[in-house]
């Protein structure tokens, strides 16, 4: 009795044993300097039109085209990487103190280009 007492009890503690060493599928991925370099890029662009469109006329203005403030930023979230590169670069070099309707414009035209291919249908609500 003792001697099947003992096997029952090594093989109530070998058990866990066995479940816990057993390994486990790890699955994990190289990241690319590119797509890394690509992501940081994208939230400096992101940084540098949220602060530009952050503005109170340029707010007011967009407020005027009928752009709701609480749309404006999932709009730029919406964004490719090359229309927001391309926005921010055009932001980065106008005059310091100037460009507000440059600003104003370049966003309505990318608000243009968006209603133009179906993403977003924001002059559909004017008759």
């Amino acid at each position: 009795m003792s001697q099947l007492l003992k096997r029952v009890v090594v093989c109530l503690f070998a058990l866990p044993a066995l479940v816990v060493g057993s390994p486990t599928a790890v699955e994990a991925e190289i990241i690319g300097t590119l797509p890394a370099l690509e992501a940081a890029q994208r939230e400096r662009d992101l940084g540098t039109v949220a602060s530009a469109l952050a503005g109170d006329e340029v707010r007011r203005q967009l407020a005027k085209w009928g752009v709701e403030p609480a749309q404006i930023d999932a709009r730029v979230a919406s964004l490719t990487d090359e229309e927001l590169r391309s926005l921010a670069e055009k932001i980065d070099t106008l005059p310091a103190g100037a460009g507000a309707v440059e600003v104003i414009g370049i966003v309505f035209i990318v608000l243009l280009i968006l209603e133009l291919v179906g993403v977003i249908d924001i002059f559909k609500r004017f008759p």
